[in-house]
């Protein structure tokens, strides 16, 4: 499964797997692709730097990435306490009132809240790349589009292509000019924040509007023969995320938020501002529900509504309250139906793979 780009990054197949979870990473890239690690639920560097020394240690060698969060213009500094005190009264009444409704507990005394979102801030993730810098990372992605173009250059002086990804035609076409190396197009069907273009659309689209650049297809892929559609629709190789939640190697900290992964149907997602405040695609819940109820306040603009239900989430997840627990997920998710390794994963993918191009060259009388 080699590609142009596959080649240039001295992968064996032309997939990119991004994860939060290092030890999945490290396992995608050990498999022959690339695996990139999500940064936005580190607060601070030294956190990050563990992680990477693990990496370092368990990759072989062999290459990997990194996934920041990010905007593309400075802003002025502005701390987790401004952004705190934005939250308006009657959201945070909302949020205490669907918890109690539901019996979710507090978080024992001197517990602080867990994973906040705070990777979305300009100088978190610059101190992320403080740290990032200093390993051989081949491979920097922003999930907000193209990065601040000091960071692009800081990158390229260490030898790293840069991604950005793109939910239209018009914002790849800015990621071009911006000097960006690979555009991810990523479709409405991807889990995460996402646009309103089906991949099926949005690839061919993206392809045509960066060409020379190489263009990865994302959304709605989780299969060796959807790979080879996104290949034949221009694309130089596939950015999976989903699929990658229900591998033996992840740590979702919850045995039922895997049960409900392996349970889910494809349309069982929905995009909610739920969860940080921007359209993003997971698993649909009475927790999703709740804020799209007539009695909902609305959801706040990012990152507003991330530091808003931070501490909420921390308890559910904690505590496992089945009908509020749920985690950003593409509709994938219907084909997800069994734990694996990465490796049983890649197995897959490699086998589906070589299937579709059999029968694309039976069609073409090519056998």
């Amino acid at each position: 499964m080699q590609t142009e780009l596959s080649k240039r990054l001295g992968i064996a197949h032309a997939i990119f797997g991004f994860t939060p979870f290092p030890a999945v990473a490290a396992a995608i890239t050990r498999a022959g692709g690339l695996g990139v690690l999500g940064a936005v639920r580190y607060t601070a560097g030294e956190e990050l730097a563990r992680d990477l020394d693990w990496m370092q240690k368990h990759t072989d060698g062999l290459p990997y990435g990194l996934d920041v969060v990010m905007p593309a213009k400075k802003v002025e500094d502005v701390t987790e306490t401004d952004v705190e005190a934005m939250i308006p009264e009657g959201h945070r009444r909302f949020v205490r009132d669907t918890l109690a409704k539901h019996g979710v507990p507090d978080l024992p005394e001197g517990e602080a809240s867990g994973w906040r979102i705070t990777g979305w801030m300009e100088q978190v993730a610059r101190s992320q790349l403080d740290v990032a810098f200093d390993y051989p990372v081949r491979l920097l992605a922003n999930a907000l589009g193209s990065p601040p173009a000091d960071v692009i250059e800081r990158a390229h002086q260490h030898d790293i292509l840069v991604a950005a990804l793109a939910g239209s035609a018009r914002h790849a076409g800015h990621h071009k000019d911006a000097g960006i190396d690979i555009v991810v197009a990523q479709g409405y069907e991807a889990g995460g924040h996402t646009g309103e273009i089906a991949s099926m659309v949005l690839t061919p689209e993206v392809v045509r509007a960066v060409d020379p650049l190489p263009v990865l297809a994302a959304g709605g892929i989780g299969s060796g023969e959807q790979i080879a559609a996104g290949l034949a629709l221009g694309a130089q190789g596939a950015w999976l995320g989903s699929i990658w939640l229900t591998t033996l190697e992840a740590d979702l900290h919850s045995r039922k938020l895997t049960q409900k992964l392996l349970a889910a149907g494809s349309g069982d997602t929905v995009r909610s501002r739920a969860l940080t405040g921007k359209p993003a695609r997971q698993l649909r819940t009475e927790w999703t529900d709740a804020w799209e109820d007539a009695g909902s306040p609305g959801a706040l603009p990012m990152p507003l509504q991330g530091l808003l239900v931070a501490e909420a989430n921390s308890r559910i997840q904690q505590y496992e309250v089945e009908p509020l627990l749920g985690t950003p997920v593409g509709q994938i998710v219907g084909a997800m139906n069994s734990e694996r390794s990465v490796q049983a994963v890649f197995d897959d993918l490699t086998r589906g793979f070589e299937r579709a191009i059999d029968r694309v060259n039976r069609i073409a009388g090519r056998q």
